[in-house]
């Protein structure tokens, strides 16, 4: 199991005073407020003031790890973690020998947990190094792992960013072909985070084909670009309904926004994936589409994006 030594860390020159409000690993360890008193938000700026005093961080690899995909999305509520999960589910069927790992990079709203069907803590290596929980062959770690599932985060930037630090850093993930990250929606501490401090290969973007999904989509790719990280493509999710009786096809959400939107910034789609209630069930029942259907059309949808982005990413390093 983790140890309080593992939170205490997290915790330490971030929270003062944190440490003495562990009880272990639960709500008591990671839903403790952020401090709100005058001189805990004092002690917050000095930390952040040292931080940026030192600029930006010098990319490591994580060991073990070949190649880093993250999945992003201006705006939640798109699909991303379905994708995401699907996608890494995909590209362990595309190639057998291929490792994959599955990071959820939402400290506030983790989802992984439910959409893989993992529940518990992690066990720690000799090297006090997190074992990442595995489903379907996929290595998973996720901030749900180590808090209850009701249970909210209530934290400060600064603490995110030292909890992700740690779920990339502080975990044993073994030799690993492809690690997927779902980060959270947005173009906030984690994506800079995680985009300054270790080498991303490719970035791929999920929208729906609405107006107001594809303004954010549009934010996600070009703060990518601007952090020089490559992105390899944008998905169309939610692409069409079809009805289950009469068959007739209806875009809820627009008809090719998600393509226009590549079109101007010079992008490739990967892909589109439809607007169905399998997919959104076999998610919900942590047996996402591509293990628990996968002679479906959509498991098939999620399958060719996979083989879209593996054509589209470098050779590995040795």
């Amino acid at each position: 199991m983790v140890s309080q030594a593992w939170c205490r860390g997290l915790c330490a020159g971030l929270c003062p005073g944190a440490p003495r409000r562990l009880r272990g690993w639960g709500s008591a360890a990671f839903s403790s407020r952020s401090p709100s008193s005058s001189t805990d938000d004092g002690f917050l700026k000095e930390k952040r003031a040292q931080i940026m005093s030192r600029g930006l961080p010098k990319q490591k690899p994580i060991e073990g790890v070949k190649q880093v995909l993250v999945f992003a999305s201006g705006k939640g509520g798109v699909g991303k973690s379905t994708t995401a999960v699907n996608i890494a589910l995909a590209l362990a069927a595309h190639d057998s020998t291929k490792a994959v790992g599955l990071l959820d990079a939402d400290v506030y709203g983790p989802s992984i947990p439910k959409m893989m069907n993992l529940k518990g803590n992690p066990e720690l290596s000799p090297k006090n190094l997190m074992r990442p929980l595995k489903n379907y062959g996929i290595a998973c770690m996720s901030m749900g792992f180590l808090v209850e599932e009701t249970a909210p985060v209530v934290w400060r930037g600064l603490m995110v960013m030292s909890a992700i630090e740690k779920l990339l850093r502080q975990v044993d993930w073994g030799q690993l072909d492809y690690l997927v990250i779902d980060m959270p929606p947005g173009t906030g501490d984690v994506q800079l985070s995680v985009s300054q401090n270790i080498p991303v290969t490719g970035a791929v973007i999920v929208s729906t084909p609405q107006d107001i999904a594809l303004l954010d989509a549009r934010k996600g790719a070009e703060m990518f670009r601007k952090v020089h990280v490559p992105v390899l493509g944008l998905v169309q999710n939610m692409s069409v309904f079809q009805c289950p009786k009469c068959k007739h096809e209806t875009h809820i959400f627009g008809a090719d926004g998600v393509r226009d939107l590549a079109e101007t910034l010079g992008l490739d789609v990967l892909g589109d994936i439809p607007l169905h209630v399998n997919i959104r069930e076999t998610c919900d029942a942590g047996q996402p589409i591509v293990i628990s259907q996968p002679q479906s059309d959509m498991a098939k949808a999620y399958l060719r994006i996979a083989t879209e982005i593996v054509r589209r990413l470098p050779t590995p390093p040795a």
